[in-house]
């Protein structure tokens, strides 16, 4: 405000007549836009509509939309009343319009997009280019000022506005959720987030609960719900629950000081809430204030068309849901309905001829990065540099060529994940305020072990067991809550706003958010191609507790699927991460979490076992993505008559094992042995967006000659790593990967289940050596037999003694021949 300026009263009516004029100009366009591509303002300018500025196919959703405009003009208000640093969560979605429109007015989706003028051309091309082909979509995406929520899949608008709130204590997250959106499981699920905002020092979420009335043809749970049973359902949740009820909603500006009232009343609670915690130290004995929520019944399709050509209602039913009339460039005959629609705004009360918006209805917009669409928090943060990381190097395993192939004799240094604990208790040194882990109460399970000694999980309920001591409100840990949807979805929200997060699930149970996943793929690749878009933060995921060491669950705790559905999308934007053992994860972690624009995938042991490669070997093997291991190899550099190759912790294991069975008895076989950290090296690159990371089809061949006999254990499951080689013209593979058996059985009978195992590893070597003429057929023929004289012991010893066979359990490398 300049300085002598009069005070503004927030509260009068000629104030709220503002904010109706700018609900209505966001009503208009957000109407418009489905429908039109030229002649936006028709009645303005007095150009009739003809069937060439209409679209040939409208599409969109309206009836999630005048709700929503209507929360978010409120929403402006109260960030000039109390001087908020806010952003919008748009749960609806579908409702793309509502960020556009108000993007628009307040001038920030022009200075991202600057053909897009705030006058009647401009105007015309964002009409032309909502849904529209070659323009942007229906929905909140990247391509969205403001927007940091991809509403392609419903169910993620509260735990990504908890995810980023954490860390922000001075912004507010206005999280608008959809009734229908209520129903998901991750939804109804994130309610409980309220148990981990701490008011010392995160920011705060304010959802609002749209209820609407009605979903694509069906009603709504919440909406059907009375007042009292939905106070009950909020209250026993923690919650303080608040109703904006739809009577008077015809009369526009009782309506707005009802909810003005509202509005400001909770934000108030949320600032006493913040106060008592920053300055008298309340809420961190256990105690969770009653945050605010506000359920606001607002009609489904408000303000819209009130009946069909056969007399259905419109307004206030399922079938605003989408596009509420049956009119296009091709079925004109219901123009008079749409033009007594758009009219009914009173567009020449909002608009100058010209196109611009009248000035008294500017002047209400919040100024620079007080604006929701310009806040920097959501454009990848507020501050969106890089983490600060220790030397991994100082937390590495103590590999010497000496003692490679053992176990360590700290037996700590065995266990991968206990190895990457280590470092990430010093990256959580170094970073108290960027960086968090986030799971489902598997942290412990899955043994970073090291990082409860930094930083205890973060827990605002009563602490009331012994067992609570790694428990406080403080903690960096999330992982109190058995939710893969919330922890991804709170990772997702932290990661988007500029801060830096892992999260750990047991493999298998990873794919419950794969499709999640799969929208975060969308949306930083959509984010990748608009020059506004800051770079963002990778989000990082650790699958363990792996298919091929699941002793203790089995079967039903098995499935490397994710690594293949990730290696479908468009590399530029994945990198999968096998590391063999601690000291490759902690070269991995070093160089993921400061990648950008990435979805690292990161497949991780925590299982005691054998460690192979010294720092240096890591370090290289990592940087390079994969290598031919000169000590595992008879011909590093020359000739060979088959490739060894591995990808993964349990397939190095068993590919090292196989080739040195092979030596042992075939001395004279060349050999060499690639180790395979980054899964992308080996995909061919096809198009623009499968990324440089690729080996070309020359670099492949250097490592797996062609004609050449490969054997490959591998930690997925066998038809990803063929069609990789297929792809490349390599048909001569063996692949060793999960082939969807298992059990609960012994750690090594899980590998024989899959013929993964050294055994059937050595089997298809020397038989495809014998097929070359390699080596000689009856000593080959023996050989596998005595391979298969232990395989049958081993079904003797695992099914009789409950054990593992020594050939397995006292193996160690030595020195090949």
């Amino acid at each position: 405000m300049a300085a002598n300026a009069p005070a503004v009263d927030y509260d009068s009516t000629e104030y709220l007549e503002l904010v109706d004029k700018w609900w209505r100009a966001t009503n208009y366009l957000s109407g418009g836009m489905i429908f039109l591509k030229n002649n936006p303002l028709f009645s303005i300018t007095k150009t009739p509509l003809k069937s060439e500025d209409v679209k040939f196919k409208p599409i969109g959703h309206w009836g999630t939309i005048s709700g929503q405009t209507f929360i978010y003009a409120h929403e402006n208000r109260l960030i000039n009343k109390y001087g908020l640093n806010a952003f919008y969560v748009e749960g609806p979605g579908h409702g793309g319009q509502v960020m556009v429109t108000n993007s628009y007015l307040d001038g920030s989706y022009t200075e991202d997009y600057p053909e897009i003028t705030q006058d009647l051309k401009g105007m015309s091309k964002l009409f032309k280019r909502f849904s529209f082909p070659g323009g942007i979509g229906s929905h909140a995406t990247a391509q969205t000022p403001g927007s940091l929520h991809e509403g392609g899949e419903l169910g993620y608008s509260l735990s990504h506005g908890i995810g980023a709130i954490l860390d922000n204590p001075d912004q507010v997250g206005f999280v608008t959720v959809g009734d229908g959106e209520a129903e998901t499981g991750p939804a109804m699920t994130a309610w409980h987030g309220i148990k981990f905002i701490n008011p010392k020092t995160d920011g705060a979420v304010l959802p609002i609960l749209d209820l609407n009335g009605w979903k694509i043809s069906n009603p709504t749970i919440f909406s059907r719900m009375s007042d009292e049973q939905i106070a009950k359902f909020f209250e026993g949740l923690g919650w303080s629950p608040r109703f904006l009820e739809n009577d008077e909603i015809h009369d526009f500006m009782t309506y707005h000081k009802k909810a003005a009232k509202l509005f400001d009343q909770a934000i108030e609670d949320i600032k006493q809430i913040q106060k008592d915690a920053r300055e008298n130290n309340k809420y961190q004995d256990g105690t969770i204030p009653a945050w605010p929520v506000i359920i606001a019944r607002l009609p489904k399709g408000w303000g819209g068309p009130k009946f069909d050509e056969d007399g259905n209602p419109i307004e206030n039913s399922f079938r605003a849901h989408q596009v509420p009339l049956n009119f296009s460039a091709e079925h004109m005959e219901e123009l008079p309905q749409f033009e007594e629609w758009m009219n009914s705004y009173k567009p020449e009360e909002l608009f100058n001829e010209d196109g611009s918006l009248k000035a008294e209805i500017s002047a209400i917009a919040p100024k620079g990065s007080k604006r929701m669409a310009a806040n920097p928090l959501a454009n990848a943060g507020v501050d969106n540099s890089d983490l600060k990381l220790p030397d991994w190097k100082e937390y590495s395993t103590g590999v010497t060529p000496e003692n490679r192939g053992t176990e360590m004799k700290d037996a700590n240094m065995n266990m991968d994940m206990v190895t990457l604990s280590g470092f990430l208790a010093g990256v959580a040194k170094l970073n108290p305020t960027r960086f968090r882990f986030f799971g489902p109460d598997e942290t412990m399970s899955n043994r970073l072990w090291k990082l409860f000694d930094k930083t205890p999980r973060q827990w605002m309920s009563k602490i009331k067991f012994p067992n609570d001591a790694l428990l406080a409100p403080e903690g960096r840990i999330i992982d109190s809550q058995l939710s893969e949807h919330e922890a991804e979805g709170w990772l997702e929200g932290y990661t988007l706003t500029g801060r830096v997060g892992m999260f750990a699930s047991y493999e298998s149970f990873l794919r419950v958010v794969d499709s999640m996943i799969n929208e975060y793929f969308k949306w930083i690749r959509q984010a990748d191609a608009e020059p506004w878009r800051n770079k963002y933060q990778s989000l990082n995921l650790i699958s363990t507790s792996t298919v091929f060491q699941q002793d203790h669950n089995g079967y039903t705790h098995q499935d490397p699927g994710m690594l293949t559905n990730l290696a479908e999308k468009k590399q530029n934007y994945i990198r999968q991460y096998l590391p063999a053992d601690g000291n490759e994860l902690l070269a991995v972690a070093s160089r993921a979490l400061v990648d950008r624009q990435k979805i690292n995938h990161i497949v991780a042991s925590k299982q005691p076992r054998q460690q192979w490669f010294t720092a240096e070997e890591a370090e290289k093997l990592v940087n390079n993505g994969l290598g031919i291991v000169d000590w595992a190899s008879t011909s590093p550099d020359g000739d060979v008559d088959i490739t060894f190759a591995s990808a993964g912790t349990e397939p190095t294991i068993e590919t090292l094992a196989a080739l040195w069975l092979v030596n042992q008895s075939f001395p004279d076989v060349k050999f060499h042995y690639v180790n395979v950290v980054e899964l992308g090296r080996l995909q061919k690159k096809v198009g623009p967006l499968n990324d440089d990371r690729s080996l070309s089809d020359e670099e492949f061949d250097k490592f797996f000659p062609a004609g050449k006999p490969v054997v490959f254990g591998f930690h997925g499951f066998e038809d990803l790593i063929e069609a990789i080689f297929y792809e490349r013209n390599h048909h001569n593979l063996h692949a060793h990967g999960y082939r969807e058996d298992g059990d609960i059985t012994t750690q090594y009978d899980m590998r024989v289940y899959s013929h993964l195992d050294r055994f059937h590893q050595a089997i298809d070597a020397v038989s495809a050596l014998k097929d070359e003429g390699v080596i000689d057929g009856e000593k080959a023929d023996s050989f596998i037999d005595d391979m298969n004289k232990i395989l049958d012991k081993h079904f003797e010893v695992t099914r009789n003694e409950g054990r593992d066979i020594e050939e397995f359990t006292d193996w160690n490398w030595t020195a090949l021949k």
